[in-house]
């Protein structure tokens, strides 16, 4: 075997760490605690076939591909819950190391270019970056509604907190922060939302 797909494979393995790493949010139906991998799954469907909701013109490719990676570090880093702000303190430092061991597993070009997209994520800059965020801020929103709010009452969690998460969303799609907006007044008034 050539050192190129070697490293491949290698890299194909460690990513399946991913489905190991386990997050605040539940599968729908109040199923057990959705995995990253999952997560990064629903993600990029959701983004080809809601595409049309992006602010701007979009590669729905690159879209995708950030989706399925963007979490990826979580294998060493681990899940940081959005409102964990102890945890949150050091999250950018702990998925920087991570982000290096893990993509330095691929050859040097694929490792360059993963880490370009990943890095193009997190600055939150381009139509792709917003919309891709968008998705990962909709996405448990999504289920935590279908959920009947459980994650957000599980964690004390108030109004005012998700919306500070949430309001990010219309960077990328007006039309998903709409129906955020929407989801949320429900929560608020059933009382799943503590609001101050």
């Amino acid at each position: 075997m050539d050192e190129r797909i070697r490293k491949q494979l290698d890299f194909i393995l460690e990513i399946d760490q991913e489905k190991n790493i386990f997050r605040q949010t539940h599968l729908s139906g109040h199923g057990r605690s959705e995995n990253d991998a999952e997560h990064a799954w629903h993600m990029a469907i959701m983004a080809y076939l809601l595409k049309e909701y992006a602010n701007e013109e979009i590669d729905i490719s690159r879209v995708m591909i950030m989706c399925l990676i963007h979490d990826v570090v979580e294998i060493d880093a681990g899940d940081t819950y959005a409102y964990d702000e102890e945890a949150l303190k050091d999250q950018r430092e702990r998925e920087e190391k991570a982000k290096e061991r893990i993509f330095s597993l691929l050859p040097e070009d694929q490792k360059k270019d993963l880490i370009a997209l990943f890095d193009e994520f997190e600055a939150y800059e381009t139509a792709e970056a917003k919309f891709a965020h968008a998705l990962d801020n909709f996405q448990p929103l999504l289920l935590n509604h279908s959920n009947d709010g459980g994650d957000w009452k599980d964690h004390d969690v108030s109004a005012s907190q998700v919306y500070q998460r949430q309001n990010k969303t219309r960077y990328g799609s007006e039309k998903l922060f709409e129906i955020t907006d929407m989801i949320l007044k429900k929560h608020i008034e059933n009382g799943d939302l503590r609001n101050e």
